[in-house]
């Protein structure tokens, strides 16, 4: 670690002193859809080379959340693992190297975060090699090179995120908690459990019986979607008399018509969501109602921008005491709207007005809901084994034969 990127000897408090004292940790947003909405993230592999490529974008990313109010700086590590990188065409890897994507993804957490009292979390996700069979010995050979790139730059802990079969995100926890530091774990799936037909309550079981001081659901659902998955994980825990500390950070999109395999599966991913995209006033909803549950750490994925998280601080402001800086220019519950030229819009300037809104789509033959593609494959299907090669014109073509 560089002097120039050394962590700051500080007196900021860490992730678990800050959960078992019961205060709000307020995660970050969903980095590869903003950067690749931005220009910086390739759609497909969703790897984060940009780190190296263009670290001014990734560094801008993580000021915005900052100033809304995220208390962690994530890592942009998301599919950072080697196998990734390298996986159906890939070039990141040959062109940098794993190593050196996430140790420059720990230089630019560490920069921002030294500019408010943030922590730095380390993040490793599911592998390719796992969808393909490879074993418990390759997948983990993964995550310890990530893990042990994140002790050598200081990270404050880890997150083990996105995982749709709690048998791999075990398997990263047991990796990740070598390092001695606090270890996070959440997956990526819904009330019906893994793609493997593992509960909710029971894959929280075995993430906190592997070592997990944090566990709790990320990505691929809405809202209020991963909320009840995260009370059934509640459930599971309270069960088994274990006590485990609960996160959440979904998606900012409507999602009640996904299937067990979530977001990826509605015809519309990824690059027709936004009619899907939740207000900032939905984030109030869902911040309150984590809080309400008993979540302290309480963030977003995909689809989740500064402003989002801005609303997730502004909600839990009583509880925290104080707001955050973006809030400055945001007036709470449109109230900076008594500043507009039209009488009409200033009407607006009030809670219940907001807090009511059933937005419009302002698509005239737009369904409410989609038909998931429902393929119903997961890990251990021949469809599922990943390749170095890019996929070519002959299997594309194979795939676009089938019902998508």
């Amino acid at each position: 670690m560089s002097s120039a990127t050394k962590k700051p000897k500080t007196d900021k408090k860490g992730l678990l002193e800050r959960l078992n004292a019961g205060e709000v940790v307020i995660g970050d947003g969903g980095f590869v859809f903003a950067l690749e909405k931005r220009g910086y993230v390739k759609a497909g592999p969703w790897t984060p080379e940009a780190t190296i490529e263009h670290p001014e974008a990734v560094r801008q990313l993580h000021r915005e959340f900052l100033r809304a109010g995220s208390d962690v700086m994530q890592t942009f590590t998301f599919y950072a693992s080697d196998d990734k990188l390298s996986n159906r065409g890939n070039e990141a890897e040959a062109k940098h190297s794993g190593a050196k994507i996430n140790k420059a993804a720990c230089d630019l957490a560490h920069e921002v975060a030294a500019e408010g009292n943030a922590l730095v979390a380390g993040g490793v996700s599911q592998t390719p090699d796992y969808l393909s069979g490879k074993g418990k010995a390759v997948v983990q050979g993964h995550f310890i090179k990530q893990r042990d790139v994140f002790v050598e730059n200081e990270v404050d802990f880890l997150i083990a995120e996105y995982y749709e079969h709690v048998e791999e995100a075990v398997w990263a926890v047991e990796v990740l908690k070598e390092s001695k530091i606090p270890v996070c774990a959440s997956l990526c799936i819904n009330k019906e459990g893994d793609l493997h037909g593992v509960s909710p309550g029971d894959c929280a079981v075995k993430l906190a019986e592997a070592g997990a001081d944090v566990v709790g659901i990320n990505c691929h659902f809405g809202l209020m979607d991963c909320v009840e998955t995260v009370r059934m994980m509640k459930e599971g825990l309270d069960k088994a008399g274990l006590k485990t500390h609960l996160m959440i950070q979904p998606l900012a999109y409507h999602t009640p018509d996904a299937s067990k395999q979530g977001f990826i599966d509605l015809p519309e991913f990824p690059f027709g969501l936004e009619p899907r995209l939740a207000t900032r006033w939905d984030m109030h909803e869902y911040a309150r109602a984590s809080y309400d549950l008993g979540v302290r750490f309480i963030g977003g994925c995909c689809g989740f921008e500064p402003y989002h998280i801005r609303a997730v601080a502004e909600e839990l402001a009583p509880e925290r005491g104080f707001l955050p800086k973006g809030s400055e220019k945001h007036g709470m519950w449109g109230d900076g709207l008594r500043q507009h030229t039209k009488p009409w819009v200033r009407a607006r300037a009030r809670k219940d007005y907001w807090k009511n809104l059933k937005p419009a789509s302002g698509r005239a033959l737009c369904s409410a809901h989609s038909t998931p593609s429902n393929w119903g494959v997961t890990q251990g299907d021949e469809s599922l084994k990943q390749k170095k090669q890019i996929t070519s014109d002959e299997e594309l073509k194979a795939l676009f034969d089938k019902k998508c």
